[in-house]
């Protein structure tokens, strides 16, 4: 099941959302932190960078529930300059290690471009690592590559820059 998260039920999804992150982190996605990662430090992402955006209103963040406990999560984050009412940015693609290959990925991409289309956006925008899985999901999603960028990220294991792409998808 997908829902989206409201500033209420936030809280009560933290604990989960923090393992999710960092299970992703511990195998390798690249998502913005490197090793050593901490469960606090996946705790303070959520409640320091996220919750101020979604009580803002700034972003909407969707999660995939499994097994009585949140799975998955994306985030949809409309662009907020005045030159860019029709784009929005896919941010944090993450489902727990345990549970991939269940199509949660799938299912939360579907959930956010839904939002995306109900926001009057009309262009999705991401980027990932050019090594990742992810992009052949993005890319049987509809995203196109708009380019790679050579040395972007850091790989979260080891002091190596890696490629990042970065795709688009158009809406209706």
């Amino acid at each position: 099941m997908i829902t989206r998260l409201t500033e209420t039920t936030f809280d009560q999804a933290v604990e989960d959302l923090a393992d999710i992150l960092h299970g992703c982190v511990h195998t390798g996605a690249s998502i913005g932190f490197i090793l050593p990662f901490s469960r606090d430090a996946a705790r303070a992402y959520w409640q320091e960078r996220v919750r101020p955006g979604l009580s803002a209103g700034e972003l909407d963040l969707f999660v995939a529930y499994g097994d009585g406990r949140i799975q998955g999560t994306v985030q949809l984050i409309p662009a907020a300059m005045p030159n860019q009412p029709h784009r929005a940015d896919v941010a944090k693609l993450l489902v727990h290690p345990d549970a991939r290959r269940r199509g949660l990925g799938r299912a939360l991409m579907g959930a956010l471009q839904e939002r995306a289309v109900e926001l009057g956006r009309t262009l999705l925008v991401l980027d990932t690592r050019s090594t990742d899985p992810s992009r052949i999901l993005y890319q049987s999603l509809g995203f196109e590559t708009a380019g790679e960028i050579p040395g972007y990220c850091r790989n979260p294991f080891e002091p190596v820059f890696e490629p990042t792409t970065y795709m688009y998808k158009a809406l209706g």
